[in-house]
């Protein structure tokens, strides 16, 4: 079976599905699964940090950019707002362990370098590291921050990406998703992500004659 049949089948099975009753919910942030990031920051070996982030995304494409949200309480926060740059790191399943011990343990107590064994690499853009064990390393500075309430959102733009090359499709020059094992959060519980069902614009491409 082609992937094109087996992803029509999947979605011809689903519309088949029964429309479910609704149970209304008071407001919260429901929408997962969400990225599993590390992000670094500091300017000095000194004061190298990470934060576990999930509140992270695409804003625009061009420029390229994204945002994180952060609490003001956080280690990180002033780090990020005085330097005004930080490095997604993605996270994979080999990193998971780190990643919710970064998210659950403070910068001001720990060196989270040393204390998970991470390795400070060199970023080509900004001063701050990228964590060379991540598969895939974003460098970014802060155009604007904006408080929301419990968390506040910097937004920045992406002036460097740094690639694992093992990760690196040699045919398409893509990074591929598959081998670098990525990690998702969703409600309070990490996982690896599944198989692909789907790509963008398939319904609509015309079949090889």
């Amino acid at each position: 079976m082609t992937k094109k049949k087996k992803f029509d089948k999947v979605a011809t099975k689903e519309i088949k599905q029964k429309i479910p009753k609704r149970v209304s919910w008071k407001p919260g942030t429901m929408i997962y699964p969400l990225p599993a990031v590390m992000i670094s920051c500091g300017e000095t070996e000194e004061e190298y940090n990470i934060i576990t982030v999930s509140w992270v995304g695409t804003i625009c494409t061009n420029p390229p950019m994204c945002y994180i949200s952060v609490r003001p309480e956080r280690h990180s926060y002033e780090i990020i707002k005085r330097t005004g740059e930080f490095v997604v790191n993605l996270t994979n399943k080999e990193l998971a362990r780190a990643t919710d011990w970064c998210g659950v343990r403070s910068g001001k107590d720990y060196n989270k370098f040393k204390e998970m064994k991470l390795t400070p690499g060199k970023a080509e853009v900004v001063s701050a590291p990228i964590i060379a064990q991540s598969p895939l390393c974003i460098e970014c500075k802060v155009k604007e921050i904006i408080p929301l309430g419990s968390h506040d959102m910097f937004i920045a733009e992406v002036v460097n990406v740094l690639a694992d090359e093992r990760y690196i499709d040699k045919e398409t020059d893509k990074f591929d998703l598959q081998k670098a094992n990525l990690i998702a959060y969703s409600h309070g519980h990490y996982y690896k992500l599944g198989e692909e069902i789907g790509r963008f614009g398939w319904t609509v491409r015309k079949k090889k004659v």
